[in-house]
């Protein structure tokens, strides 16, 4: 009876982080879709960092948060701001703001990795900017998301928690069948 029990009771918490697996997964990856491949998740865009232009404090590969910015909040930035921005070929980048100038366009950040030994050759246009850095990082966790997010990425982390779950909804299945088995089984003998 007690053996029936620690079973039912883990067979509830499996099924319940399979399915919880799945669904978290398919969420990322179709909001990841449909923003882009720009996954957010209450108002913060989550970032990979693939250089090693802002070390040592956000190291290569990491995972950061940025808060996403309207547009009347693009030309509040000050100097030390770690802002992410739309360079050239529609590159992200994630730099800190070394000099902010005013134009007749808005204004106009000089940016500078912490890592770089000169400023950014290019000016970025406040209309550029995607995001503002929030100090949250998760190391190494960028390529992970790099891989998700590829095609080939997208369909194993759709396919393993479905392929698992459906393995174990089996298991118990057969593992039910064979408990049924056997209590008819013994009530055949009794009724003998």
């Amino acid at each position: 009876m007690k053996k029936t029990m620690v079973f039912k009771w883990t067979n509830r918490v499996v099924t319940g982080v399979l399915i919880t697996l799945l669904i978290s997964v398919a969420v990322l990856v179709i909001s990841t879709k449909l923003t882009g491949g720009q996954p957010e998740v209450f108002g913060y865009q989550l970032k990979s960092v693939l250089s090693g232009s802002m070390e040592p404090g956000i190291q290569t590969g990491s995972l950061i948060a940025v808060k996403s910015v309207e547009e009347g909040e693009k030309s509040n930035f000050q100097p030390g701001d770690v802002i992410t921005f739309v360079g050239e070929e529609n590159k992200l980048i994630t730099h800190r703001i070394t000099k902010v100038s005013s134009t007749d366009k808005g204004a106009v950040y000089t940016t500078k990795g912490d890592n770089n030994d000169a400023p950014d050759s290019a000016p970025v246009l406040a209309e550029n900017v995607v995001g503002l850095y929030t100090g949250f990082t998760i190391p190494y966790a960028g390529y992970a998301i790099n891989f998700v997010q590829s095609s080939s990425g997208s369909i194993l982390f759709m396919i393993i928690p479905g392929v698992l779950l459906l393995g174990y909804a089996g298991f118990t299945i057969w593992r039910t069948i064979r408990q049924l088995d056997k209590r008819l089984k013994n009530s055949a003998e009794r009724a003998e």
